[in-house]
């Protein structure tokens, strides 16, 4: 049992599961596929909203990576260091919304597997048995199944009541539920068919053709609008350095012209899509598509208001920076308006304080010599000692010197 495990059952299992229970619950296809969608999208909600908050954050900082570009154009070494100190200071992964946008993207395959054999996952049956199935059908109606391989067990699905006698007589095994079959029918539309309208033919006007024919188009209607809406909700977290909103750098961003090319690589994969699979297969994509908008335009607002925050606060200390710089220039400019010259003083403790001594000194001085002065009180000059002590060589410097020393 463990070495018929595969990968891709991690994924298809409990999905295969939930279809079935959706599909029981409602006994239609149509709208089992309906709520198939939105419960694999909202299981895929926190992948999702991780790949959203990262590329809103590359988003945020494309006005700063532009700026750093244009700095450094002719050096790409500090044009490195200096994105990646950005992104470490805003804590923005380069890969991180590529990476979790990746994983659903990994499950996508799987879950079109459980779509495309319903007998093994919505009937229940056995690898095996959904095998024996669908080639007991093919040999008794081989022109119903066209060559068509991928969705040989939808369409085996749809024929399994007509021929449910013959089944049980090959296979006694098989249970009542299976012979049953599946209810492809919805809003007068067979989901188990793959879209194929011809406007030549009599009866390509009837609602049959002309609903599955809307199906693609619908879904490709719906990618236009989901990139249209993401391309206005990704411009409008656009900000630069200080937190406020750069319209003209999100028009020229690196995003916007991505969500141009999308615009119209994503309808023409819609329209690819839904003519080459089943409808069944074409209703999930189109309600994932819808899905998939509601989720991006709540995502952004939610981040938005939290980005926004943090926006409001950086835009509040930048504000008192600038005040405060603003101040210090007021200061330099008085000080350059009292002197204009540019003649400073030393401002140094030790020497103020010297100075004021000095100055207190010189004031003692001339209160002595007025005080005397009134009092007729005669100053004696002071002698002033000359350094070697010998009058007549007063800057001699050496106490030893002797005058008749070269006389000898």
């Amino acid at each position: 049992m463990f070495l018929a495990f595969k990968l891709t059952d991690i994924v298809t299992v409990p999905f295969g599961w939930i279809l079935a229970q959706l599909y029981n619950l409602t006994g239609n296809y149509g709208i089992a596929m309906i709520l198939f969608a939105v419960v694999v999208y909202m299981a895929l909600l926190p992948m999702t909203a991780k790949s959203k908050k990262s590329m809103m954050k590359m988003s945020r900082i494309q006005p700063q990576m532009q700026e750093l570009q244009r700095r450094y154009a002719n050096d790409q070494q500090k044009l490195n260091d200096a994105i990646m100190k950005l992104q470490k200071d805003e804590g923005v992964s380069m890969g991180g919304g590529c990476l979790w946008m990746l994983v659903p993207m990994l499950i996508l395959w799987p879950l079109f597997t459980v779509i495309r054999e319903p007998i093994t996952y919505i009937l229940g049956c056995s690898a095996e048995m959904s095998a024996e199935i669908v080639e007991i059908l093919k040999g008794l109606n081989p022109d119903a199944f066209g060559g068509n391989v991928a969705y040989a067990q939808v369409i085996a699905a749809q024929m399994i009541p007509q021929y449910a006698a013959d089944l049980k007589a090959a296979i006694p095994a098989i249970e009542e539920s299976v012979l049953a079959g599946i209810n492809f029918e919805f809003l007068g539309l067979n989901m188990g068919l793959i879209p194929n309208w011809n406007p030549f033919t009599w009866d390509a006007y009837n609602w049959a053709n002309i609903g599955m024919f809307l199906i693609p188009v619908i879904s490709a209607g719906i990618q236009v609008l989901q990139t249209k809406i993401m391309q206005k909700m990704n411009n409008s977290v656009v900000v630069d350095k200080n937190g406020v909103q750069d319209e003209e750098t999100a028009e020229n961003s690196q995003a916007a012209q991505t969500s141009q090319s999308m615009m119209l690589m994503m309808p023409l994969m819609s329209l690819m899509i839904g003519f080459s699979v089943s409808a069944g297969l074409s209703i999930y994509w189109l309600v994932g598509g819808v899905v998939r908008t509601i989720q991006d335009v709540i995502l952004t607002k939610h981040y938005r208001k939290i980005y926004d925050a943090e926006d409001a606060i950086k835009l509040q200390r930048k504000m008192e920076l600038d005040a405060i710089e603003a101040e210090k220039e007021r200061i330099r400019a008085e000080r350059r308006a009292a002197n204009p010259d540019g003649q400073t003083q030393n401002t140094s403790k030790k020497k103020l304080q010297k100075a004021e001594a000095a100055k207190q000194a010189a004031e003692r001085a001339a209160a002595t010599k007025e005080y005397n002065a009134k009092h007729g009180i005669v100053e004696e000059e002071p002698v002033k000692e000359t350094l070697s002590g010998i009058p007549d060589r007063p800057f001699c410097k050496g106490r030893a010197y002797d005058p008749d020393r070269y006389n000898r």
